[in-house]
């Protein structure tokens, strides 16, 4: 019998053949599948190992995980950090290389046992938001996890809770040709607060779901492989943060236009860097966004909705897409909205042969067997605030530096709204 950690949690939308269904893995709060149900047939839009246990192999390494405390890529090293006349040391931990902190350090949160707890006893959600919960969102799990002060080097003891929801077709506002079709929606919500009994402390906080995305994988007659290249793909993005030959950035900005990186109704594989995909692009900025805050007064907690502004098809910004990615042959696609800055596109560049590849895939559903996924069979599409953002203010254009006083509560969103249309219509 698998251990808790192991066992997914299971969210589907209300039906005898639910449009949409979700497993999350309380290790690592993995998403470990994303069911869809579309003209008859059953598609998985994640790739990932066939059993949940297969995870903690490192082939499977941030496969749909959380990533925590910090996403992305920091410079090793030890930091002092100020806000808001609040001082705390920082010691960021080397992992992928002597020069490269990356994902929280060498043992982060997607490594990490999540409880999974009712939404109704959740904290760092109002009363008003768990009301929302209920009676708005079919259906929920929140998970939670106490990150000690010192853990991983960073300062302060941070709460965190993550809700997981899914919602109806007719609940968000998604404007689609005639012949397109809302299947549902998924919303991840990330809520962090400092645990310090008095004490003033400033901490860096830079959550994201690091998932990887096959709209066609599950095609029975595919004739390309996994490949995600014939993926269309379209972001709101006005330039990519800068990078070095270690991948961390510079300080600096670079524009999209008229480069590869314009991403605009593209096909994935047209013009593909030799190199694959591995960028961090800012997204555009513009008043029809949303204006979910990422970080609002933690005194504020008990009178806040933010999660209505998030579900409710009405708030200004919501039903405004930042990037769509969408399969000509499936027929599906994904539109996500978010509150973050940016997001990192990265094609699966050095994912093995030798990871399990789903049945539903194709695959054996074994590890090491040589029929794995490889790399460009995913789209993974992390939504986040550039590299170590309080380090190179010019790379937010919202001017979030991802720093969180014991006075603030942290609010990152994505919300993901999952379409059909049929590939063969006229």
């Amino acid at each position: 019998m698998a251990s808790p950690a192991f066992t997914p949690i299971l969210l589907a939308l209300p039906s005898l053949t639910p449009s949409l269904a979700i497993e999350i893995l309380p290790h690592g709060l993995t998403v470990h599948k994303i069911y869809v149900q579309a003209d008859g047939r059953t598609h998985d839009l994640v790739i990932g190992p066939e059993d949940a246990i297969d995870f903690q192999d490192p082939n499977h390494a941030f496969f749909n995980t959380i990533v925590g405390r910090y996403s992305n890529r920091v410079p090793v090293g030890k930091y002092e950090l100020s806000r808001n006349g609040v001082t705390s040391a920082f010691t960021a931990l080397q992992n992928e290389s002597p020069k490269v902190s990356i994902h929280g350090g060498p043992k982060g949160f997607d490594q990490a046992e999540w409880e999974v707890v009712e939404p109704e006893i959740s904290t760092l959600f109002s009363d008003a938001e768990k009301s929302t919960i209920l009676t708005t969102i079919p259906a929920a799990a929140v998970f939670r996890l106490t990150s000690e002060d010192g853990d991983q080097g960073f300062p302060g003891k941070l709460l965190v809770e993550v809700l997981v929801g899914l919602l109806n077709p007719g609940q968000t506002k998604i404007v689609t040709p005639k012949d397109e079709y809302p299947l549902g929606s998924i919303v991840f919500v990330y809520r962090a607060k400092l645990l310090t009994e008095g004490k003033k402390v400033v901490t860096p906080v830079n959550l994201t779901q690091h998932w990887g995305f096959n709209l066609d994988a599950s095609l029975k007659e595919k004739s390309s492989g996994l490949s995600v290249n014939d993926h269309v793909l379209t972001m709101k993005a006005s330039h990519t943060v800068d990078i070095d030959n270690d991948l961390l950035s510079t300080g600096k900005l670079n524009a999209v236009v008229n480069t590869h990186h314009h991403h605009v109704s593209k096909p994935i594989g047209k013009r593909f860097p030799d190199k694959g995909y591995d960028e961090f692009y800012v997204f555009e900025s513009s008043t029809d966004g949303t204006t979910v805050p990422t970080r609002v007064p933690l005194e504020s907690l008990p009178s806040l909705n933010l999660l209505q502004s998030i579900v409710d098809p009405n708030t200004p910004g919501t039903g405004t897409p930042v990037v769509k990615l969408e399969s000509p042959k499936s027929g599906l696609k994904l539109a996500f909205e978010s509150n973050q800055s940016g997001v990192q596109f990265y094609t699966a560049n050095f994912v093995s042969k030798d990871t399990a590849r789903k049945k539903i895939h194709g695959g054996t559903g074994k590890k090491r067997t040589g029929d794995g996924y490889g790399p460009q069979s995913a789209a993974f599409l992390e939504f986040h605030e550039p590299h170590a953002a309080w380090l190179h203010p010019d790379t937010t254009p919202t001017g979030y530096d991802t720093l969180l006083t014991s006075d603030e509560l942290y609010n990152n969103f994505v919300k993901v709204d999952v379409t059909y249309h049929n590939p063969q219509a006229l």
